[in-house]
C-alpha cells in the first residue's frame, strides 16, 4: 500500500459494517480492540448511519490474540442476546481477529444453540479489498441467510439493491428512484439493500415483483433472488433525461406495464432541449473544447460520462474511486490510479476543465476550472438533504445547472 497524503479508500470490512447499520432490529458486535471500533464510529456518523447502541465491540487483549481464547466474544453474544434482544446479531472480524485467524464462522455455529437472534458471520477483516469488494459480500450474505423461503409475491412491489450509505446522495438516488416508478408503473418499494431497511423487510425480499440493482456489486446478490424466488431484475443507474427515458422503458418490458405517457413525453422533451448544449459545444470547439473529468464509483463514472458526452463534452478522464476488483469486465478508459501521486499530479494540472469529483479532489484544482461534488469523502459541510439526486430526471436538471455555468466560462 503507497502512502496517502489525504484519505485511503475505505476497507472491505469498512463497507460491511456500514451497510449493517442501515438494517434495523439488528446488532453489528465487532471481534476486535475497541480502540478501531471507536475510530470507525465517527466515520460512519460522517456518512449518516445511526450507530448508537448498533455497534459493539468485545475488546480484546493480549492473551485473547496469543492464546486464540473467545471467550469475550461468548460472552458479548450472550449479552447482547439478552441485553436488547434484536433479531439478528451480525458478528464482524476485525483486523486483529483476521489475522490470528480467528473462526468467527464456527464460533457462531455452536453459540447459535445458545441465543434467541440469529448468528452471522463476516469474516472479512480488511484484507480482501477495499470497501467494494466488502458490499459486494454484505449483500450475498444477508440474501442467503434473512429471507424467508416462502415468500408470498406482491404485486406492484419491487426491491432496491446496490444503494450503499458510503456513497454520496445515496438517499436522494433511492427517493428519485422511488418518484419514478411511483409516477411510472405506480410501484412501491418493498426492501432497500441498504438503506433504511430492517430484519423484517429483509425477510420478504424475496416477494417483490422485481429488484432494481444500483451498481456491479449488487449484481451477485440479485442472481441470487432470481435463482431462490424467480425475481427478475433490471441493472441500471440511469444518469440524464436519454438515459432515464431507457431504463423506464426496460422495466416497462419486464413487468409489461408501459411507463405513463406523461412522464416519457416531459423526459423526451427535456432531452431534445439538452441539445442547445451539443450545439454551443460544437461553436466553441474552435476556441476551448469543454472537457470533464469525473471521479467516483464505477457505475457513477459509466453513467455521468455517457450524459456528458452526450451533450457534448469531451470526458478526458475517469478516476475510479475504489479498485475494479469487484467489477466484471470493466471498461477500459476508467482507471483507479494505485498511487495517490498520480491523482494528486493529474488534478493539479487541469485547466478550463469540468470536474465532477468529491471535495479532496476538488480542492487539487485551480480557479480555472469549474467543480461540482458529486461523490465521497465529503470534506466541506455535511449530506442533509433527502431530494437532491445525482441520478434520474432530477438528477439531470440538477446536472444541467453546473454545465451551463460551464459553459459559461468557455464563451
Amino acid at each position: 500500500m503507497s502512502l496517502c497524503r489525504y484519505l485511503p479508500v475505505p476497507s472491505d470490512r469498512m463497507g460491511i459494517i456500514w451497510s449493517l447499520l442501515s438494517v434495523n432490529n439488528s446488532i453489528v458486535l465487532e471481534y476486535g480492540p475497541a480502540g478501531t471500533t471507536h475510530f470507525s464510529m465517527c466515520f460512519y456518523g460522517a456518512l449518516g448511519v445511526d450507530w448508537q447502541q448498533r455497534l459493539f465491540t468485545t475488546h480484546m487483549n493480549e492473551d485473547d490474540v496469543v492464546m486464540g481464547d473467545v471467550t469475550r466474544l461468548e460472552e458479548a453474544i450472550i449479552e447482547l442476546d439478552q441485553s436488547y434482544e434484536p433479531k439478528v446479531i451480525f458478528v464482524v472480524a476485525s483486523s486483529i481477529s483476521a489475522v490470528i485467524g480467528t473462526d468467527i464462522k464456527g464460533v457462531c455455529n455452536y453459540m447459535q444453540r445458545e441465543v434467541k437472534a440469529k448468528l452471522v458471520a463476516f469474516e472479512q477483516g480488511g484484507f480482501r479489498g477495499d470497501y467494494s469488494v466488502g458490499l459486494t459480500e454484505v449483500y450475498k450474505l444477508l440474501v442467503n441467510n434473512l429471507p424467508q423461503r416462502e415468500a408470498v409475491v406482491q404485486e406492484k412491489t419491487y426491491n432496491i439493491i446496490g444503494a450503499s450509505m458510503g456513497s454520496y446522495r445515496t438517499a436522494s438516488d433511492v427517493w428519485e428512484l422511488q418518484n419514478l416508478m411511483r409516477e411510472a408503473f405506480g410501484y412501491e418499494m418493498r426492501t432497500c439493500l441498504c438503506h433504511e431497511t430492517s430484519v423484517e423487510e429483509i425477510g420478504t425480499i424475496g416477494g417483490a415483483e422485481l429488484n432494481l440493482v444500483m451498481r456491479q456489486e449488487g449484481l451477485a446478490a440479485a442472481q441470487i433472488l432470481q435463482k431462490d424466488f424467480a425475481t427478475p431484475f433490471i441493472f441500471s443507474a440511469p444518469y440524464g433525461y436519454a438515459a432515464t427515458l431507457a431504463w423506464l422503458e426496460a422495466v416497462g418490458q419486464l413487468i409489461g406495464q408501459p411507463p405513463d405517457g406523461r412522464l416519457l413525453v416531459r423526459l423526451r422533451l427535456k432531452a431534445q432541449s439538452t441539445a442547445s448544449l451539443r450545439m454551443s459545444a460544437m461553436m466553441m470547439g474552435r476556441k476551448k473544447i469543454p472537457q470533464a473529468v469525473v471521479v467516483g464509483e464505477y457505475d457513477l463514472l459509466r453513467g455521468m460520462s455517457a450524459f456528458l458526452q452526450s451533450v457534448g463534452i469531451t470526458v478526458k478522464h475517469k478516476l475510479c474511486s475504489h479498485s475494479l476488483k469487484s467489477i466484471a469486465e470493466p471498461e477500459a478508459d476508467i482507471l483507479h490510479l494505485q498511487a495517490e501521486r498520480e491523482k494528486i499530479e493529474l488534478l493539479a494540472g487541469l485547466k478550463n476543465t469540468l470536474v465532477l469529483a468529491d471535495d479532496v479532489s476538488n480542492r487539487l484544482c485551480d480557479a480555472s476550472n469549474v467543480v461540482l461534488r458529486v461523490s465521497a469523502p465529503v470534506i466541506n459541510g455535511a449530506q442533509v438533504a433527502s431530494h437532491l439526486p445525482l441520478l434520474g430526471e432530477k438528477g439531470a436538471d440538477h446536472l444541467l445547472e453546473t454545465l451551463e455555468a460551464y459553459y459559461q466560462t468557455l464563451a
